[in-house]
């Protein structure tokens, strides 16, 4: 079931890079996946795709928790390809990134920020304290292959048994986009803990068929 039009109406509205047959993806893949327990998102911007996790979490009675640090990732910063002006602090002694107002009111307006738990913090650092298995782990942070790496390992073994694994970004053909995202989906093919269920454009989704390997 797609999600209500308002909530549809919100996402298309909001701050982000996620086109709506993606979204209609990733939000199917909440909804099946909401039933196993909380749904997490690694990289927050300005909560478009935050909208449809809560949405998906407020309908099966759970919560949806999003990570971030909030500065923005290595595209967004000045002077990169993704970089909005519009999100920088203006307070003089900061003069940073800090998407974390835009996203507050992005889940205000929708009316969904009881269902969401935000967390301000690096991914590597919540995720090592972290000791809650998840419905759904949605990827979307940084790209880099540090960054991307450090979520995968940090975050993959949090998905409960016949849980689903959401990455973003993968491009097969490097004149698509980086290759960072797409080697984390390699690799988690690779592991046989994952199986793939679905592809929409950038989107994949990976159901865990198996436990985490002893480390």
């Amino acid at each position: 079931m797609p999600p209500k039009p308002e909530v549809l109406a919100a996402f298309e509205a909001a701050k982000g890079f996620m086109p709506v047959d993606e979204g209609l993806a990733l939000y199917a893949a909440a909804e099946e996946a909401a039933a196993l327990g909380p749904l997490l998102e690694v990289g927050t911007y300005c909560g478009r795709s935050t909208l449809l996790l809560a949405a998906a979490a407020r309908e099966a009675g759970t919560t949806a928790v999003t990570v971030d640090h909030h500065r923005g990732s290595e595209e967004q910063q000045p002077g990169w390809e993704y970089h909005d002006p519009s999100v920088v602090d203006d307070d003089p002694g900061v003069g940073r990134m800090d998407t974390l107002p835009t996203f507050r009111r992005t889940l205000y307006k929708a009316g969904l920020e009881p269902h969401v738990i935000a967390i301000v913090g690096r991914s590597p650092q919540v995720a090592a304290v972290w000791g809650t298995p998840v419905g759904l782990v949605f990827i979307d942070g940084g790209h880099t292959d540090e960054h991307a790496n450090a979520d995968y390992e940090g975050w993959a073994p949090h998905v409960a048994p016949g849980g689903l694994l959401v990455i973003h970004d993968v491009f097969p053909d490097p004149a698509d986009g980086g290759q960072a995202p797409y080697r984390v989906y390699l690799r988690a093919l690779e592991s046989g803990e994952f199986t793939e269920v679905s592809v929409t454009r950038s989107l994949r989704v990976l159901r865990r068929v198996a436990g985490p390997r002893p480390a």
